[in-house]
């Protein structure tokens, strides 16, 4: 090594020495404390698709220019929806029925069997709520067999694609649900 070589070497050495030191920042991974495990016979919920977003898995209807509204194709295309999302709905009714029926249990602890009456309950609650919407969806599906599908009940206009994919079993253009909620809101106070 030259002479000019070894003096910078040294200078940088130099230099770092006087640096204050750092500290180590620990990894994200190994600051975060595992999760606690819940107590033995209590299930944690399953994380599951709102009844809302379970027929979000389509391909949106592509328009074309000129196109008639409610025509075959997009008859065909709303009832593949309105079929597809009541099948999710029946599906997940079923895994309901056989989950409380497997995992009913009579905990000794009082406040096991409150959680697991508390989880039942949040269930049944969903259920009744997916119950009315396949409801709905059953009256959707008639309606399109009806030629009915996709025109406002109150004013007779069209829905429109877009809204009727945002929310399948809508009934009423934006207009007239929008004047029913500002009445609702002001029935109610």
């Amino acid at each position: 090594m030259t002479v000019k070589k070894k003096a910078a070497v040294a200078a940088k050495s130099a230099k770092a020495a006087r640096r204050p030191a750092v500290k180590a920042i620990p990894k994200a991974s190994a600051a975060r404390k595992p999760a606690a495990k819940p107590a033995a016979g209590i299930r944690r919920p399953r994380s599951r698709p709102s009844s809302n977003d379970v027929f979000k898995g389509f391909t949106p209807y592509p328009l074309r220019k000129g196109e008639p509204y409610m025509n075959e194709r997009q008859r065909a295309h709303f009832r593949n929806i309105l079929l597809g999302w009541k099948k999710e709905l029946m599906e997940e009714v079923d895994r309901t029925v056989h989950h409380m029926q497997d995992e009913a249990a009579n905990f000794p602890d009082p406040n096991d069997r409150a959680t697991q009456e508390s989880e039942f309950s949040l269930e049944l609650r969903t259920r009744d709520r997916e119950r009315k919407l396949i409801k709905k969806i059953d009256e959707a599906i008639m309606s399109l067999e009806a030629g009915e599908y996709g025109y406002c009940d109150s004013c007779g206009v069209e829905i429109g694609i877009r809204r009727l994919e945002a929310r399948p079993t809508a009934t009423q253009c934006i207009d007239c649900k929008t004047l029913d909620e500002i009445r609702e809101k002001q029935m109610t106070g």
